[in-house]
């Protein structure tokens, strides 16, 4: 079921530039990290219940790097929060919702995450993201 919005995904060329105006707003960068399967360094800013995430890419054949040659920087998904991320990804499946992957794949921060094609969300890329389960 998804529960929240979790965060607002910014294509940026560098997170080093792009955080001089988060941080000016007040806000801090939590942490940053690489998620080297999708080749993007990802800076996570902390907003009150949700987040934003900065996504530079690391490399030019990812799908960041490939937003921004053809977009330029700027907004590039929308982040909601799945409690059953296997059960979410078939109910759209079942429903005819074209997803990105053939499966959900590892995210930031240890977290599970599938994206729904922006053609099917009114030309928003939605990511689906199921948190990393924490150890008892």
């Amino acid at each position: 079921m998804i529960a929240r919005l979790d965060h607002i995904g910014l294509a940026v060329d560098s997170i080093a530039e792009a955080r001089k105006f988060w941080e000016a707003l007040g806000l801090a960068v939590e942490r940053i990290e690489e998620v080297p399967q999708e080749g993007v360094r990802v800076a996570l800013i902390r907003l009150g219940e949700t987040r934003i995430e900065l996504l530079e890419a690391t490399r030019p054949d990812s799908p960041v790097a490939k937003f921004i040659a053809r977009r330029g920087a700027g907004m590039h998904h929308l982040c909601v929060t799945s409690d059953d991320l296997a059960a979410d990804d078939a109910r759209l499946r079942a429903a005819g919702v074209e997803l990105l992957r053939p499966a959900p794949t590892a995210g930031a921060g240890g977290s599970r995450v599938q994206f729904v094609h922006p053609l099917a969300a009114g030309g928003v890329l939605v990511e689906l993201a199921e948190p990393a389960k924490e150890e008892p």
